[in-house]
């Protein structure tokens, strides 16, 4: 492993970050993703269960609960993941409940259920007796409801048993702080692409990525090994890497040796693909949410 002192300084000595606060606020509607309502036709909905995740040995999906459904026994003493599973920030949280494996070889399954919110159609329920947000991932735990997927992760981290996500090193910490913060910059920097015509903001967030890859070299992860950093990022780049293809002809992963190796370590990891979809399933949400469109043949 390389030494750390020189990695807290990345974000900051970064051309990008200096200029990423001038980028249009586009994580709003993304996050919307897992806010708002929809006004298409109920029958066009998108499948309630993933198809990959149905499959995954271990777990079998629960159904989604609309507003026709009657909700769990509330504050019963059970753990319960209120989550979508469209929703990239719900799942960072879904990843990281299955990344927690014990010592009996599964993640926590049983210790902390599933509640998957149908974001079209969702339950009043939700925002009167559980989450008045309106918004997923939540966490029902020991009497109390909290949110937000960074605050979830390492929630979920510190507070059931399981291999530690986040590092003890206090400089490898910060390094992966300020990758979590970054994120949503790399966010934002996806959407300005996908509405002009440049991509030089892409370019450099994903060039952003691939320098900080190299910077641990006892594995392919952001912090060497599986971290929480890797979980927060997966579920956007399962998107935005088949969008930015299909809508720009832009491949993110060319001539970013450590990003592809990074992607392709990910879709190894069992706690991530239990939680993928198609991909295609995920481009047409993210087409009609941000009304892009194909470019000229």
């Amino acid at each position: 492993m390389t030494s750390t002192t020189s990695y807290t300084n990345l974000l900051s000595t970064s051309p990008f970050h200096k200029v990423a606060h001038k980028l249009p606020s586009y994580s709003l509607p993304l996050q919307a993703l897992c806010l708002r309502r929809s006004t298409r036709p109920f029958s066009n909905k998108i499948s309630a269960v993933p198809k990959a995740a149905i499959a995954t040995e271990g777990e079998v999906l629960p159904p989604v609960l609309d507003s026709s459904s009657e909700p769990p026994p509330l504050f019963d003493g059970t753990t319960r993941l209120y989550t979508s599973y469209i929703c990239p920030y719900a799942q960072r949280v879904w990843i990281a409940r299955n990344s927690k494996v014990a010592s009996n070889f599964v993640g926590l399954q049983e210790k902390i259920k599933l509640v998957p919110i149908d974001l079209e159609d969702r339950p009043s329920w939700y925002k009167e007796k559980v989450y008045p947000p309106n918004k997923v991932p939540s966490l029902e735990h020991d009497n109390e409801v909290r949110g937000e997927s960074l605050d979830l992760m390492k929630y979920i981290d510190s507070s059931f048993e399981g291999p530690a996500l986040y590092p003890n090193d206090p400089a490898m910490r910060e390094f992966a702080e300020e990758l979590l913060s970054y994120s949503d910059i790399f966010n934002r920097a996806v959407l300005f692409s996908l509405k002009g015509e440049s991509l030089n903001e892409i370019s450099s967030a994903v060039n952003y990525l691939e320098t900080a890859l190299s910077k641990f070299s006892d594995g392919p992860f952001f912090l060497g090994q599986f971290s929480l950093v890797d979980i927060a990022y997966a579920p956007f780049i399962e998107r935005f890497h088949p969008l930015l293809l299909e809508v720009k002809n832009y491949d993110i992963t060319t001539g970013r040796p450590m990003l592809r190796s990074w992607i392709e370590n990910m879709n190894k990891i069992e706690a991530y693909k239990q939680t993928k979809r198609d991909p295609q399933e995920l481009v047409a949400v993210l087409k009609k949410r941000f009304s892009v469109t194909l470019p000229p043949c």
